[in-house]
């Protein structure tokens, strides 16, 4: 790694085994990698060298940014033969074009500290994770990130206008359009967002940016089951129609995990209901126009006995206090025990009898299996967590995580659905994904990789089977 050491200095070289851990461990401390070293390049032409030199000594790369995922994709195997190329030293923003509602940044951008640089000129990035404080640009658009502000905005590929990327060969593809409409040939940078890195390395992007909105209205509601959640989001998408942002579907079972380990947050009712529904309006306009709305909807919505219960914050404050409960529950979740998990997307009209079948066949066949359910209703995707019957060992029923994935997977299948929503595949779905998808979408995107990376060099094992 000297060659490395002599274009980046020394300082950006790592190959202490002690500190490359952080940057070989997976966030669930599932997996520990090794590789070669980790590198640290500062600017685009750094890593364009850096692919260079990588190639002409025949060394696999694994791109890096926050190390967030969930899929093994952003930690190298176990042979030790690659590099780890971290973004974080990349993490200027180069622009922000307020009259264009634009955002020009490094990849190695932290997503909060794109939202506070939105706020500074009154707009807003809307893509929102539980991992913002951490996670990076790069990253969110490596994986396709969703959030929970899917339904009124789209995923980062719907959020982002361009982007420069490294090639495999060392070349840069600066793509780093302004454009709303730009028709001039195959669109090149869909195939770099979602691709977690294996075409390539994306170094920046224009991301796009929304007028600030000066009003919300955040709902924690009650419900008899998914079906009723169902329509209740029809019925407040055919009454807010673009303000609706927010629709997440909580279940009793995510509630009461939230509160055991988080004893500072309590319950917004005090009866206990089977499922609940996060919902959040956003506009501008006066509060009291947004509050008048969101009334009108649990109102319908109680007239129709859809809703057992409602409360509406009435404060920034209560409204954080209700996001608690969401935004918590993955961590209460790895407090509590281990878990299968499962990152979900079936059509939004089918999510209530896809939950009603696969509840029945675990149950069939892990007798006792405890449903840990929630996520984005509203765009399709769920949280789909197996957890062990009471009395088993959580490692015990973890050794059979195959056989609990297959009858997830297969009912996914059945209803026409995605084995991963927004988390993307990694080295921990690839082979399932084969298995799922069509024969001859696998041979494009082998045909695709192939043409891009015919070493083989950029991430490898991960999203190709």
């Amino acid at each position: 790694m000297w060659a490395c050491q002599f274009l980046l200095g020394g300082q950006h070289v790592i190959d202490d085994p002690r500190q490359m851990a952080p940057y070989l461990t997976d966030v669930r401390k599932r997996a520990v990698g090794k590789a070669l070293a980790v590198v640290l390049p500062g600017s685009t032409e750094e890593v364009s060298e850096v692919v260079r030199l990588c190639r002409e000594h025949h060394i696999p790369i694994v791109p890096q940014s926050g190390n967030t995922g969930t899929v093994l994709g952003s930690i190298p195997d176990s042979t030790g033969n690659a590099v780890v190329l971290s973004l974080k030293r990349m993490d200027r923003i180069l622009e922000v074009d307020a009259d264009n509602n634009t955002m020009t940044v490094e990849a190695g951008c932290i997503l909060d500290n794109v939202h506070a640089a939105a706020r500074q000129v009154d707009r807003m990035f809307p893509l929102t994770l539980a991992s913002s404080g951490s996670c990076m640009i790069g990253g969110n658009l490596a994986a396709n990130a969703g959030g929970t502000s899917v339904l009124r905005y789209g995923t980062a590929r719907n959020l982002c206008l361009g982007i420069q990327a490294v090639l495999p060969d060392g070349a840069v593809w600066d793509g780093l359009y302004k454009l709303r409409k730009n028709n001039t040939g195959y669109d090149l940078r869909d195939l770099f967002i979602g691709s977690e890195g294996t075409l390539g390395i994306i170094t920046a992007a224009v991301l796009k940016l929304f007028p600030a909105p000066d009003s919300q209205q955040t709902a924690f509601v009650a419900v008899e089951s998914p079906s009723a959640a169902l329509k209740l989001l029809n019925l407040a998408k055919k009454q807010a129609d673009c303000l609706l942002t927010t629709f997440e579907l909580i279940s009793q079972r995510s509630l009461d995990v939230v509160l055991k380990h988080f004893p500072d947050l309590k319950a917004p009712f005090p009866a206990i209901f089977p499922y609940y529904v996060l919902m959040e309006l956003n506009g501008n306009g006066s509060e009291g126009q947004l509050g008048d709305l969101m009334e009108a909807i649990l109102q319908s919505a109680f007239e129709e006995g859809t809703v057992l219960d409602a409360c509406i914050a009435q404060s920034i404050a209560q409204a954080m206090t209700l996001w608690a409960l969401r935004e918590n529950i993955s961590e209460a979740q790895a407090r509590d025990g281990k878990n299968i998990k499962h990152d979900i997307s079936v059509p939004v009209s089918q999510i209530p009898a896809f939950m009603t079948d696969t509840d029945a066949r675990l149950q069939v066949a892990f007798p006792g299996c405890r449903m840990t359910v929630f996520g984005h209703l509203g765009d399709g995707s769920l949280h789909y967590n197996v957890g062990a019957p009471e009395g088993i060992p959580d490692d015990d029923f973890l050794a059979r995580q195959d056989d609990v994935n297959q009858v997830v997977y297969d009912n996914v299948a059945r209803f026409n659905g995605a084995i991963s929503a927004e988390h993307g595949l990694g080295a921990l779905k690839h082979d399932k994904n084969a298995h799922y998808k069509d024969a001859v979408e696998i041979q494009l995107m082998k045909k695709i990789k192939q043409a891009f990376d015919p070493d083989g060099l950029m991430n490898p094992g991960k999203v190709i089977p």
